[in-house]
């Protein structure tokens, strides 16, 4: 079993940032990569950047991309997510996915729902306006 846990989220103006963090524990040899997904009020969720672990390729959503970074930690079961510049809308409750034993080809990284197994709780980030 492997789980996930975020951190990081809070209260932020307008451009400012925030760095999330997502911890993974237990058996967390069959992840093969890290996404982060966001689902703000009234819409679905959203994919916004993933990690794969295979090579370090990193996928940032064109919505955040050149404000939003997504990284590894020094130990493997560490990801975070930097968001700069932030918006309004922005505004969400961000989560931190991965699949589990899918043996995801080397060159894949998957940025639908279905394709991730375990979710951790959420972390909400508001950007005021």
């Amino acid at each position: 079993q492997v789980q996930l846990a975020e951190s990081g989220g809070g209260l932020v103006p307008v451009g400012g940032s925030l760095r999330l963090s997502c911890a993974a524990s237990g058996h967390i040899s069959p992840i093969d990569a890290v996404g982060w997904f966001r689902r703000a009020p009234g819409k679905d969720n959203e994919f916004v950047a993933g990690f794969r672990w295979t090579d370090g390729y990193t996928d940032v959503a064109d919505s955040v991309k050149g404000r939003f970074a997504i990284s590894r930690g020094n130990a493997k079961n560490t990801v975070y997510l930097q968001m700069n510049s932030l918006k309004p809308e922005d505004t969400a409750v961000y989560s931190c996915a991965a699949p589990y034993g899918r043996g995801w080809s080397r060159d894949y990284l998957g940025h639908q729902l279905y394709e991730y197994d375990v979710w951790g709780q959420g972390t909400q980030v508001t950007v005021s306006s």
